[in-house]
C-alpha cells in the first residue's frame, strides 16, 4: 500500500509540473501569435502604402 501511495504522490507531482509547463507554453504561444499578427498588419500597411514595390531582402548592399 505504501508503494502505491508513493507512486501516486510522484505521479501527482509530475502532473502538476507538466501542467505548469503547458500553462507557460500557452502564454508564450499567445505572445508569439500577437507578435506575428502585428508583423503581418505592419507588412500589409507597408504593402498598401507602396503597392507593387519589390522588397529585396537578400540583395547585397552597394558597398560590396
Amino acid at each position: 500500500m505504501q508503494d502505491i501511495e508513493e507512486k501516486l504522490a510522484h505521479m501527482t507531482r509530475i502532473v502538476e509540473d507538466l501542467s505548469d509547463v503547458v500553462a507557460r507554453q500557452a502564454g508564450e504561444i499567445d505572445t508569439l501569435t500577437r507578435r506575428v499578427e502585428m508583423l503581418m498588419r505592419r507588412e500589409a500597411d507597408r504593402e498598401a502604402q507602396n503597392p507593387g514595390a519589390v522588397v529585396l531582402g537578400d540583395e547585397r548592399p552597394p558597398h560590396y
